[in-house]
């Protein structure tokens, strides 16, 4: 169980701990901090507090819109990014999907048909009649669908 804290038992330190400060220092240290912190010189951008409150906003408008518009002009263009994937062989975008540690579903290559063209064909040889028995095989229902 804890016994209760009572402050007036326990002994106090002597009063001024500290050494008192020098003569007159606190009525001069706000002169010493004011001499150490000089205001720096004019800013360059001094310029911008002459103006107007709506100029300099128009102004900042302006750079804002010209930093969109420089960055749209400088981007690439979507082509060459479809231009570039195109130029991959289609056999080497299939053995790096087939070679992934990741699954590759249907979804994935949906947006590829030739590429599931290309990797069902040597897989791929059953009669219709099995084609036929296999997807009777399957459950009919909506959800699935």
């Amino acid at each position: 169980m804890n016994t209760p804290f009572r402050l007036d038992e326990h002994r106090r330190r002597p009063h001024p701990p500290l050494a008192a400060p020098p003569d007159r220092y606190f009525e001069q240290l706000p002169a010493r901090v004011m001499q150490r912190v000089q205001p720096s010189a004019a800013p360059a951008w001094g310029w911008l507090t002459a103006l107007s409150a709506p100029l300099r906003t128009a102004l900042a408008s302006v750079v804002v819109l010209g930093g969109f518009a420089v960055s749209f002009f400088l981007s690439p263009t979507p082509d060459v990014a479809a231009i570039s994937l195109a130029q991959v062989p289609q056999d080497e975008l299939v053995q790096y999907l087939l070679a992934s540690d990741q699954r590759v579903t249907l979804a994935d290559l949906a947006e590829l048909p030739a590429a599931v063209a290309l990797g069902n064909e040597p897989y791929l040889q059953a009669t219709p009649d099995e084609l036929q028995h296999a997807l009777d095989a399957l459950p009919a229902d909506e959800v699935y669908f």
